[in-house]
């Protein structure tokens, strides 16, 4: 499989307090964006290809490429916005809507991902967690049952010290990796990256930004979202989550996006 990806055949929109996702007359995507807005409301834009799938269906396996051209409204957009695959480890759905029917799992991830304060998403404090990244996380897949009695554990979150020692355990379990690009978002860039069972290589404008052996574990779906959202979990043992206000529109603007499956 090698295509540029069009929205009537693979995509489908999320727009959420308004999100906007707008498409050329082809059905090739041009941008999304967000309302200005106040925080405590949730904005979101986004185009993915699993809505409806479990996620034992998701349809990216190794090896895959993506790759497309981008810029940002801004340098600190308020939220976070990307593109690249992951397995959305955070949704519980159970079929109502169309959706897939999906648990909570630990994240697998290779993606560009722009995150602003208060926004902290590593286990490990060595590895940047804001600003624009190129970044991978590789979790074992467990099964539902194996995985369950860390949902008996989620009341330990508010307890700082056992919280500080479960984010530790997480970054035992979860390999990252996760470069930082000095790079202005808000200049057009070349993004690639290149996903094998052994690694991840990621390019902007022709150059590698980072090879890892973090290669997260298939399937995945493919994302490419901007909303006013945070999430932190942080050395300090806090766990925080909400939306940002936002004063302006945020906007995404990507050209040339393609996907390709290089078995």
């Amino acid at each position: 499989m090698c295509s540029a990806v069009k929205l009537e055949t693979a995509l489908q929109v999320s727009q959420v307090s308004g999100g906007r996702v707008t498409l050329d007359g082809d059905g090739a995507v041009r941008r999304l964006s967000i309302a200005p807005g106040p925080s405590g409301q949730y904005r979101l834009a986004q185009l993915d290809d699993y809505r409806e799938l479990r996620r034992e269906a998701f349809r990216w396996q190794p090896p895959a490429r993506m790759s497309l051209r981008a810029r940002a409204s801004g340098l600190h957009l308020a939220g976070t916005w990307g593109f690249g695959f992951w397995n959305d480890p955070f949704t519980a759905t159970l079929g109502v809507g169309g959706a897939g029917r999906r648990m909570p799992a630990l994240p697998n991830a290779a993606w560009f991902f722009s995150a602003s304060p208060p926004n902290y998403l590593a286990f490990r404090d060595s590895h940047p967690a804001q600003g624009l990244l190129a970044a991978t996380f590789s979790s074992p897949r467990l099964p539902f049952w194996l995985a369950a009695p860390g949902v008996l554990a989620l009341p330990l979150l508010l307890v700082r010290p056992a919280a500080r020692a479960l984010r530790s355990l997480a970054g035992r379990v979860i390999k990252e990796d996760a470069a930082r690009l000095e790079i202005d978002p808000r200049e057009w860039h070349s993004y690639a990256l290149e996903w094998t069972a052994g690694a991840v290589r990621f390019q902007v404008d022709g150059e590698e930004c980072l090879v890892t052996p973090a290669a997260p574990r298939g399937p995945l779906g493919f994302v490419l979202w901007i909303d006013n959202q945070y999430a932190a979990f942080g050395p300090d043992g806090r766990v925080r989550y909400g939306s940002l206000p936002n004063d302006e529109e945020q906007w995404l603007e990507v050209s040339d996006l393609a996907l390709e499956g290089l078995g």
